[in-house]
């Protein structure tokens, strides 16, 4: 997998049922749609005519929370038939969905719940990508979840486990740029040391989200703005992985469609703010060196003399 081998979308928005209408009758001005997969593996009606009207004029990716990467129970290939035929009809720039576990035995608990960060894990998991990616016949892209509690057995760090793992997998990383805030918070690491550490050469999309504060601990609702921490994090993210594609959820209590908007805006913004202060800091550096050599011949010429 090359990061190249995946289009830049630009900066967009999560499509959520209340902006159905808004976005077929409008065409709003934002770049392209994340789409929740489980939501239109349907075998028709309304979900799927949005759908078509939506990717007519948009491109779309589509985001899984149900595929169950790291759970012991087999992969469902129902599922993933479902999955391959949805992406075939719709032709989605990129397949993602969570580095977790959501049920087992043949239960869903619907919600995304955290790895042990071993070598065992990341063997289980690894196998288990590379049997999704073999059967949809397109790489992966997995999501860093936000967490909570702490495995007594983990050996590494969340950073080096979700690297190994999309390494050693070929696949891609979603870098949920809230859920490295968030789980940060509660675990006391330094989220910056999560962002330098990640291969740059698998990020192709980011997530941006706003979260709950609750004093002690913080919890991933995707229901508030995005904080200014945040946004601190994804500005330290750009500089680094340079351009990726961006997009805003939100998943309760969801605000006119004009609110995301203009967050996608702010991540452009942000993300051109950075190139321009990239590139001034790379001419200064640039006439600083020339200077230096300047002075050195200068100096060498008058010792010659």
């Amino acid at each position: 997998m090359k990061r190249s081998d995946f289009p830049i979308l630009g900066y967009g928005v999560g499509l959520r049922r209340q902006h159905y209408s808004h976005v077929l009758e409008t065409r709003p001005k934002v770049d392209w749609f994340e789409v929740i997969s489980e939501n239109f593996m349907v075998a028709g009606g309304r979900p799927l005519e949005v759908l078509e009207g939506v990717r007519a004029n948009y491109p779309i990716a589509m985001h899984g929370v149900s595929m169950s990467i790291g759970s012991t129970d087999p992969i469902r290939r129902s599922y993933l038939r479902q999955l391959r035929e949805l992406a075939r009809r719709f032709e989605p720039a990129w397949i993602s969905d969570h580095l977790c576990w959501t049920g087992v035995g043949g239960r869903n608990l619907h919600d995304l719940i955290p790895l042990p960060y071993t070598e065992e894990a990341i063997r289980h998991v690894v196998a288990r990508i590379r049997r999704v990616q073999d059967a949809l016949a397109r790489p992966l892209l997995i999501e860093n979840v936000s967490s909570y509690m702490a495995f007594a057995d983990s050996t590494m760090t969340e950073w080096e486990f979700i690297s190994a793992i999309a390494t050693e997998a070929d696949c891609g990383i979603l870098l949920d740029i809230n859920n490295i805030f968030v789980s940060a918070f509660n675990h006391r690491f330094d989220a910056n040391e999560y962002i330098d550490a990640v291969p740059a050469e698998r990020v192709v999309q980011y997530h941006l989200a706003g979260h709950s504060d609750h004093g002690t601990y913080l919890l991933d609702t995707h229901d508030h703005p995005v904080r200014d921490e945040v946004w601190a994090l994804y500005e330290r993210a750009a500089r680094r992985f340079g351009a990726v594609s961006a997009l805003v959820e939100w998943d309760d209590h969801i605000p006119e469609f004009a609110e995301l908007a203009q967050t996608a805006e702010r991540a452009r913004t942000i993300f051109g703010a950075t190139v321009q202060t990239a590139k001034h800091e790379t001419l200064k550096n640039r006439d600083a060196d020339s200077t230096e050599k300047t002075g050195k011949s200068a100096l060498s010429a008058d010792h010659r003399a």
